[in-house]
C-alpha cells in the first residue's frame, strides 16, 4: 500500500490512540488543488470583492494620512515622517493599535530603508505604550502579508500591536464571535497618548 493512502484507511493510530502528551497535526493531502488555489485569484477581478478595492484613491489608510494631527476623532496616536500610529476602529482587545506607512505600499520589500526603520520604530514605540498604559501579559505583534494572510487592507501594509492577558478569550469569543471591550476608542487613545514615550509630536 502507497504511503500516501495509509492515512484515508486508518491504517495509522487514531487522534484518541495516541500519546495525548505528543503534539500532532492531522494532514489530509490533496496536492492537485494547488493549481486551482493559484489560478483562483491570478485575475483580481475575479476576486468576489472586486478589483483593487483598496487603492489609494479609497484606502482607508490614506484617509487617515490625511486626516491632520493625532486627535481622539481620527485615533491617530503618533505622526513620524514616513510612517504613523493608529487605534485600530475594530478591535481585538482595548489599546489594539498599528503601524501605518505613510506612502500607499503593500509589501515589506517596498519599503525605503528609511522608511522599514520608521515603521519598526513606530511599532516599538506603540509597544511601549501598551505595556505602560495596559501592563498586558503579553503583546501580539505582527502583520498580516496579503489578503490569503488575513490582511484586510492588502495593498498598504500595516502592523498589529494588540495587548493580551491571560483569559481574555472567553465564550463570546470562541462560541459567539464577539469581543467584549470595556472601554471606548476614546478612551483608549486618552490613555495611550498620555502613556506615549516622550509625549506625541504637536503636528
Amino acid at each position: 500500500m502507497p504511503w500516501h493512502a495509509r492515512s484515508m484507511t486508518g491504517s495509522f493510530p487514531s487522534r484518541s490512540t495516541r500519546d495525548r502528551s505528543s503534539v500532532t497535526l492531522e494532514h489530509l493531502w490533496a496536492g492537485w488543488r494547488s493549481a486551482y488555489v493559484t489560478g483562483a485569484t491570478a485575475d483580481p477581478n475575479n476576486h468576489p470583492s472586486g478589483p483593487s478595492v483598496d487603492d489609494a484613491d479609497t484606502c482607508v489608510f490614506c484617509r487617515i494620512a490625511a486626516s491632520g494631527p493625532p486627535s481622539a476623532e481620527n485615533g491617530v496616536l503618533w505622526v513620524g515622517a514616513s510612517a504613523l500610529v493608529v487605534l485600530n476602529a475594530y478591535p481585538y482587545s482595548s489599546g489594539h493599535l498599528m503601524a501605518v506607512p505613510l506612502r500607499h505600499v503593500g509589501s515589506l520589500g517596498d519599503l525605503t530603508e528609511d522608511e522599514a526603520i520608521e515603521l519598526w520604530s513606530a511599532a516599538r514605540l506603540g509597544v511601549a505604550a501598551l505595556e505602560s498604559a495596559y501592563g498586558p501579559e503579553g503583546i501580539n505583534l505582527g502583520a498580516n502579508l496579503g489578503e490569503a494572510a488575513g490582511a484586510g487592507i492588502p495593498r498598504h501594509l500595516h502592523l498589529h500591536a494588540v495587548p493580551r492577558w491571560r483569559g481574555d478569550t472567553n465564550f463570546m469569543t470562541t462560541v459567539a464571535d464577539t469581543r467584549v471591550l470595556p472601554e471606548t476608542l476614546a478612551s483608549s487613545w486618552e490613555r495611550l497618548t498620555a502613556a506615549w514615550p516622550g509625549g506625541t509630536p504637536a503636528n
